[in-house]
């Protein structure tokens, strides 16, 4: 009995096969590692409640957002506003959560087509 040499066809297909398996699990354990650092990571110190008169920074406007919703968010600061604008399209559901979170803190949105923006003023009352 002699068994039969898989031709290179085969082979090159096997090949191919255990390559999407291996880049399915590499996917899968950069995910895992991801999580876990995200765990890991220490807790952010509570931030002081703001006293009124002081004027706000961009990194205190972040903490004001989950880290889902920071991330779809860029921010600048002008002279008298913290400038919030979307890195993507937000859908409704996210675009009503930051809605509150500014108007919360005394912000508004600014309708202005492709240069809408929220924003939050510097001093806070």
């Amino acid at each position: 009995m002699s068994e039969e040499k898989p031709s290179r066809e085969q082979v090159l297909q096997r090949v191919t096969e255990l390559l999407d398996v291996l880049k399915s699990i590499s996917q899968d354990l950069a995910d895992v590692a991801k999580s876990l650092k995200e765990a890991e990571a220490p807790a952010a110190a509570p931030t002081p409640p703001p006293v009124e008169g002081e004027k706000r920074s961009v990194d205190d406007v972040r903490t004001l957002f989950p880290k889902d919703l920071e991330d779809m968010l860029l921010f600048e600061e002008k002279k008298d506003y913290i400038v919030v604008k979307p890195r993507q399209y937000l859908g409704s559901d996210n675009f009503a959560k930051i809605a509150s979170i500014i108007r919360d803190e005394g912000g508004e949105y600014v309708s202005a087509g492709k240069d809408s923006h929220f924003r939050l003023p510097r001093e806070i009352t």
